[in-house]
């Protein structure tokens, strides 16, 4: 897949002939430096991509390519089967409703649920990350930080998607906080068996959590393998870099 952006001044090529699998049950971790691509290649998966973007390639997704099919059908694509967890919890939260009801909201109008059907599915759901009928009564602001991205985690899984993609889903978040949101995630993908795409600058979250690595820069997946692999022996210069900014024993997680 290959995307670039096109302006009246210029084309910006931002993600460049990149091949990826990512297989049901595994965590996938992208990793890279600001501006390398990595959010680009998400939303070009999902086709939210701005005006005269050009997409070209192909994506598949149980044999389905996600590039030639239509609007409606993504529409139904999103949420469905593949969801999304953004950077930064605020941004899939609005302020002036509770995070109940938001959830509450996508199980009505995506999964065809009565209201009180649909109640009742969002405190399950809540309660999957270790929240309760409590947190779902309050605003996105009456809850910490951690909580809330507990809560989008929630809403993504909402329709048991078989794609989940996460883009820096602990960013901003203390480290005790970071912890306690991965270990809900990757229980909850561990639990339901869905493939986990997660995009993330911070190559010690990457190597804790994931089966499968690949580093990306300047648009291109430069280097693919299992996290002991590539830590004990990088093969591209820009995977050096990266693990030179962090302290790492013999390749072992920490």
């Amino acid at each position: 897949m290959s995307i670039t952006y096109r302006t009246p001044a210029r084309n910006v090529p931002a993600v460049r002939d990149v091949s990826l699998e990512i297989p049901a049950g595994r965590i996938t971790a992208i990793v890279g430096g600001s501006g390398g691509g990595k959010s680009s290649l998400i939303y070009g998966i999902l086709r939210l991509l701005p005006p005269r973007t050009e997409l070209s390639g192909s994506i598949f997704y149980d044999g389905t390519d996600l590039v030639s099919t239509d609007e409606e059908w993504m529409r139904e694509f999103r949420w469905k089967r593949a969801a999304l967890i953004t950077q930064g919890a605020m941004n899939s939260l609005t302020p002036v409703l509770t995070v109940g009801y938001q959830i509450s909201e996508v199980l009505q109008v995506r999964l065809g649920l009565s209201r009180r059907e649909a109640e009742k599915r969002t405190l399950e759901l809540l309660a999957m990350t270790n929240l309760t009928q409590i947190h779902a009564r309050k605003f996105p602001h009456e809850l910490s930080g951690g909580e809330k991205q507990r809560a989008v985690i929630s809403m993504a899984v909402s329709c048991f998607p078989g794609l989940l993609i996460a883009d820096e889903p602990t960013s901003a978040l203390d480290m005790i906080t970071q912890a306690e949101v991965v270990t809900t995630l990757v229980g909850m993908v561990r639990d339901q068996g869905m493939g986990l795409l997660l995009v993330t600058h911070d190559l010690p979250l990457a190597n804790s959590v994931c089966d499968d690595l690949a580093v990306m820069y300047e648009g291109r997946i430069v280097e693919t393998g299992t996290p002991s692999k590539i830590l004990r022996s990088p093969s591209h210069e820009h995977t050096r870099k990266l693990l030179s900014a962090f302290s790492f024993k013999g390749g072992a997680r920490p």
